[in-house]
């Protein structure tokens, strides 16, 4: 498939408090996401230095930190067609009380900032994100038999235009 891509999702200490891991990563399931990766893991300061590079001497950076270590988070790497801007449609506005009706956020969120998820929000920040927290050995390449399915045979051998 010519538009195949990976992208990065976290499911952050909020969903893990409201017990739904479950829910979440079943809408990118059903929608026909291959998961290819996917670990609980402890954020400690190190990783969240790296991951907020950007922010990390910034005085709000000690509440983001916290938070996001607040509990273990969810880690997975999605695989689709046209997998980092779908994810977002999937995952809904940064505010849950503005999200979109059908989206994670829409139906389970009401805060600004604790927004259940994150994804990735470009190719190149996917790549960046997943070097973060997968080692290359803990992301599989695998064929499914659904993949015949989900996607047009263009799609599959990468004519679809």
């Amino acid at each position: 498939m010519n538009k195949t891509e990976r992208t990065l999702v976290l499911i952050k200490p909020d969903a893990i408090q409201r017990s739904l891991i479950g829910e979440i990563v079943s809408r990118f399931e059903k929608k026909g996401f291959k998961l290819v990766a996917m670990k609980m893991v402890q954020l400690d300061d190190e990783v969240l230095k790296r991951w907020y590079s950007e922010y990390k001497d910034e005085v709000f950076f000690p509440k983001i930190a916290s938070y996001m270590s607040w509990t273990p988070i969810i880690a997975m790497v999605l695989e689709g067609y046209n997998a980092v801007a779908l994810v977002r449609r999937i995952i809904g506005t940064r505010r849950g009380y503005e999200a979109e009706a059908g989206s994670v956020r829409g139906d389970w969120g009401m805060s600004g900032g604790n927004n259940l998820v994150h994804a990735s929000d470009s190719l190149e920040s996917a790549k960046r994100e997943m070097e973060i927290v997968f080692k290359p050995k803990e992301i599989h390449e695998y064929q499914t038999i659904t993949e015949q399915l989900i996607y047009s045979q263009e799609e599959l051998d990468g004519t679809f235009r």
